[in-house]
């Protein structure tokens, strides 16, 4: 029982592998040239637009954790080309080598509408702006008209075990020109490498799952966890519930974090 993931040098690639080979799972990365892997798992060197490795990655796998994709960049040409042509290469050369195999997808909760009303469900109807999230959308329509056996995670902001990514967020606010106040689902990264695993099971299988831990937080809060302050404004939120994500679902599926909260990754020091 091999599991493929791709995207494996990234930083949740990269921790997620770690996991599943504490875990006992049998793992596979495709990564590029020049990217290693964590010890215990088999690298295959290529990408999605390179037939042969994806015929070599995907063959006799069980599952495939599709991580790969291109965000922080300004070039829209090449977020669709990695998001959406590249998750229709690797569709393809699963239902060609691997039709029986599981397929789960990393989206985003950046998705949902920035003026909706309510933190965003996995029914809501969704027409993103920008080229991240619709290329995402696009992807999973792709996966759910596929005919393989599917999930889609979306993710919220996603930190912990050193990846940086709250040391980041004054240079986000600064360049998007987000209010401090501004309110985001978060997931700790051994909780996101928890709900790979719990999809593993099958418990989300033809199913669209938002995952995000039990308590938002500002970005004001964010950047003070790493001992960074950012401009703080009174002034009032255009879109209060953009950002934030219904983690309902997954709730009811069985899935729970164990890092619950930002202030408890404070408390047992593992930003």
């Amino acid at each position: 029982m091999t599991t493929l993931v791709t995207g494996g040098a990234g930083l949740v690639g990269s921790r997620l592998l770690r996991h599943f080979v504490d875990a006992g799972l049998e793992c596979r990365a495709l990564v590029r040239s020049g990217k290693e892997v964590p010890a215990g798992v088999e690298r295959i060197e290529g990408d999605l637009f390179d037939a042969a490795a994806l015929k070599k990655a995907v063959e006799g796998v069980s599952a495939i954790v599709h991580l790969a994709a291109v965000f922080r960049t300004q070039d829209e040409k090449e977020i669709w080309r990695a998001n959406l042509e590249g998750t229709r290469a690797l569709i393809a050369a699963v239902k060609q080598h691997a039709p029986q195999a599981r397929f789960i997808m990393a989206s985003t909760c950046l998705v949902y509408s920035e003026d909706t009303s309510r933190p965003g469900q996995e029914g809501d109807e969704l027409h993103p702006k920008q080229a991240y999230p619709a290329s995402k959308i696009a992807a999973e329509k792709e996966l759910q008209e596929s005919g393989l056996n599917w999930c889609v995670l979306r993710l919220p902001f996603v930190y912990g075990d050193g990846d940086e990514h709250l040391a980041a967020v004054p240079a986000i606010v600064t360049r998007m020109k987000w209010h401090p106040a501004q309110t985001f689902s978060l997931a700790h990264q051994r909780d996101v490498a928890r709900a790979f695993e719990f999809a593993l099971t099958g418990s989300m299988d033809g199913r669209i799952v938002n995952i995000a831990d039990d308590a938002p937080s500002t970005l004001y809060d964010m950047a003070r966890a790493v001992g960074i302050t950012i401009e703080s404004s009174a002034q009032p939120l255009s879109n209060p519930w953009w950002g934030r994500a219904d983690a309902t679902l997954s709730r009811s599926l069985g899935f729970r974090p164990v890092v619950a909260t930002l202030n408890q990754a404070i408390a047992e020091g593992i930003l």
